[in-house]
């Protein structure tokens, strides 16, 4: 095997680990968004700790107490699993 395949094989491969580290990482943040988000804590809040925009939080944590909440869950639970 030449040097140039060795290298890009051994790139890849850590590329592979860190990709599924970032995704197991994302998931964690996204079910803590979530959890915390029908604990009561606001998307601003949330926002400001995790340094993403309030926006993006509310997407993924909407209010459970508003019309559409369920399916949201719903919808984002489906995504996480395929």
């Amino acid at each position: 095997m030449s040097d140039a395949a060795t290298e890009i094989q051994a790139a890849a491969r850590k590329r592979t680990k860190a990709k599924e580290a970032f995704d197991r990482a994302d998931q964690e943040l996204r079910d803590l968004l979530v959890k915390w988000r029908a604990e009561g804590e606001g998307p601003s809040d949330m926002a400001r700790w995790s340094g993403f925009t309030r926006e993006w939080v509310a997407k993924i944590a909407p209010d459970p107490k508003k019309a559409g909440y369920h399916a949201a869950v719903v919808r984002r639970m489906n995504e996480s699993t395929d």
